[in-house]
């Protein structure tokens, strides 16, 4: 069983130790670890129920900020958990450089495609991702991928919601338990625009330096030169201060956006599948 630091209650008691059970009968499993939220906490259960039967896979390309590839080995490496990062290159596919709307489902495939290699060269039986409980109802065509590749959704499969897994990462003591939701930098491009490494690095310079400045829930959208900003509604007002503002457009211009915009709406995860029918 997997301790806590701190008492779950009966109900999150009941799905961690349905996780538990539902990876000890996989034996051996390869994670497709982003150091995301879910991701992480489906790594550190695996980890202590299988111990060295578990390796993470993380797929490293110009759509991954340097941030979160130094988080997620900094992960692995507290927890003496084995950790394989394989350089991917999406951009070769045409429907992902052209941001189909099914982009995701040539990235994830590629991923796992790779993950698979692994798992196969260390004599690993399954691999797992991390999507949860309320993946279902968003436009996830990576998760097309992921079943044609066989791949386990663990926390799907003993009905994890993203508010479980927060609280449960909490109570076992894990700093991913309250960090902001986050999606690969393709993310950021209007469907039907083309993907470029120079446009992912604009949008990562650009998210850098919101984080930098203490927004750490934000999101940069890029529409050909026009960067829109999402940061949550409480946000706005610090955000739209004279010498915040200015700051912002300064360095926007400087790493090459010609116009720059605040969406008052506010951070939406997933608001690009809002242009889709």
């Amino acid at each position: 069983m997997v301790n806590t630091r701190e008492p779950l209650n009966t109900e999150l008691r009941e799905k961690l130790d349905r996780l538990e059970a539902y990876i000890k009968d996989l034996g051996s499993l390869a994670i497709g670890f982003s150091g995301g939220v879910d991701s992480s906490f489906l790594l550190a259960v695996a980890h202590e129920v299988l111990g060295d039967s578990v390796i993470a896979v993380t797929g490293a390309d110009a759509s991954v900020p340097e941030r979160e590839l130094k988080e997620a080995k900094a992960f692995c490496n507290e927890r003496g958990i084995r950790h394989i990062v394989c350089t991917v290159d999406p951009l070769k596919e045409e429907e992902y450089r052209h941001n189909s709307p099914d982009r995701c489902y040539f990235c994830k495939h590629g991923i796992f495609t790779e993950v698979k290699k692994i798992a196969d060269e260390n004599g690993i039986m399954y691999m797992a991702e991390g999507s949860n409980m309320d993946d279902i109802g968003d436009y996830r065509p990576g998760l097309k991928a992921a079943a044609e590749l066989a791949v386990k959704s663990p926390l799907r499969a003993c009905g994890l919601y993203k508010n479980d897994i927060r609280m449960i990462s909490k109570a076992m003591g894990l700093p991913t338990w309250s960090k902001p939701a986050y999606a690969c930098l393709a993310s950021r491009f209007v469907y039907g625009e083309e993907i470029t490494e120079e446009k992912l690095r604009m949008i990562d310079e650009a998210e850098q330096f919101l984080i930098e400045n203490g927004f750490l829930e934000e999101r940069v959208r890029m529409h050909g030169k026009m960067a829109r900003i999402e940061v949550p509604a409480r946000d706005i007002l610090r955000l739209a201060e004279d010498k915040m503002r200015e700051a912002v457009y300064e360095k926007f211009k400087k790493i090459g956006f010609m116009f720059v915009t605040l969406d008052l709406k506010g951070y939406k995860q997933g608001s690009m599948n809002a242009t889709l029918n």
